[in-house]
């Protein structure tokens, strides 16, 4: 089996380990937003993270990014524990955010974003100048390899389209050795092709051997490329799956609460009258009708 090699240095073989969050939790005063949240990631792997607004995600997503230290519980690296004390901390140990505002500037071009914060130069101390040239050639190669066709480098990112910016800012991490990559409802506001176009580089992303976390409340598209699946509610799991052991409608259900819709839908029914099933509201629920 053939070995790669993590930030830290540490052989790894496919499916390894890379990240493990053990009864993680947060307190913010009295407020528990976390309460023994377990996780774990590994290589060549896509970890679905799901849950409504306030069920949790924001704040995990902090923890691993190093915005935040979790009050309870341990966060290992590579079967090292660690708390991170800034991003740069977690960045360091290959650990990569990709946020929906994805921290690209639109009026610069495709090249000054990939390099943004981490610019190549060429020349001697006051003769230090950007290398425009290397840097263009980086970028191509990379985007091609992610099988992102950009004709002209010198666009502005502002003019290219949602799923364009995130497969870009993907391909970025990738390149600057990132070994787990944290997505942050990278299709929250793509349509449906566009977020076909994002799925599709998530898995390649995976597919180059990354731990990815996927963070979503959209649970199509999680179980489209996922091979794990967490739900939070309330800043608890309340479901743990593997990909064999779940099916998407058992998916969909459990994200859209369940029991507590099936408890709903009795309230909510006439005398006499049959209760919609839950995975009829939860189908309801998902697609906005």
């Amino acid at each position: 089996m053939t070995e790669t090699t993590t930030a830290g240095g540490v052989p790894q073989t496919p499916n390894t380990e890379i990240l493990r969050l053990t009864d993680v939790g947060k307190r913010y005063g009295n407020v528990h937003a976390l309460r023994g949240v377990s996780l774990s990631v590994r290589q060549g792997e896509i970890t679905c993270v799901l849950g409504d607004n306030g069920a949790g995600k924001s704040t995990l997503i902090k923890i691993i990014a190093g915005l935040h230290q979790h009050s309870e519980g341990t966060v290992q690296v590579n079967g090292e524990e660690v708390r991170f004390g800034s991003p740069r901390e977690s960045l360091e140990r290959g650990i990569a955010t990709v946020y929906q505002d994805l921290a690209l500037v639109p009026l610069m071009s495709i090249w000054r974003n990939f390099f943004l914060g981490a610019e190549l130069r060429t020349g001697v101390g006051p003769l230090k100048r950007l290398d425009v040239k290397r840097m263009v050639a980086i970028a191509d190669e990379e985007l091609t390899k992610m099988g992102i066709a950009v004709p002209d480098l010198e666009r502005p990112v502002g003019a290219l389209s949602g799923g364009q910016r995130q497969c870009i800012a993907i391909a970025r991490a990738i390149y600057f050795g990132a070994k787990v990559l944290i997505l942050d409802e990278p299709t929250a506001a793509l349509g449906v092709k566009q977020s076909g176009v994002v799925l599709k580089y998530v898995a390649k992303a995976r597919d180059a051997g990354l731990g990815v976390i996927f963070i979503t409340h959209n649970p199509h598209h999680a179980y489209l490329v996922g091979n794990h699946f967490v739900i939070l509610n309330r800043g608890n799991v309340s479901l743990d799956m593997a990909r064999s052991q779940i099916t998407l409608d058992r998916l969909t259900n459990e994200m859209a609460g369940g029991a507590e819709l099936e408890a709903l839908s009795h309230e909510l029914s006439a005398p006499g009258q049959t209760p919609e099933p839950a995975a009829v509201l939860a189908a309801s629920r998902e697609t906005g009708r």
